[in-house]
């Protein structure tokens, strides 16, 4: 019987290598964009919210306190669903006088 060695430096390895690689990297972003939903809906932590709104966690912890935002509290995490704070945004937006209509 003959044995075929193959080392790090065979051309066949090395390919194989490089796919794993970006195969690694592929999952990897897709890892960090990709986030779990629960019966459809997605929810954010406040360090998610706070990039997305371009706001402080603080300010963010204002708004629930002021009763502002609509929040989960689960075992003193708090979470928020993404379609309620969409909801609320679209319902707080102004309109431009081009989308009013006039009387």
């Amino acid at each position: 019987m003959n044995s075929i060695f193959l080392d790090k430096k065979e051309p066949c390895i090395v390919e194989l290598m490089r796919c794993m690689d970006r195969t690694i990297k592929a999952l990897d972003s897709l890892g960090d964009s990709a986030c779990p939903t629960f019966y459809g809906k997605r929810f954010m932590t406040d360090r998610e919210l706070s990039a997305w709104l371009k706001i402080s966690r603080r300010s963010l912890q204002e708004y629930r306190t002021a009763g502002i935002l609509p929040y989960y509290l689960i075992y003193g995490k708090v979470l928020y669903c993404e379609s309620e704070i969409e909801q609320l945004l679209e319902a707080g937006r102004r309109r431009t006088l081009d989308q009013m209509e006039l009387l």
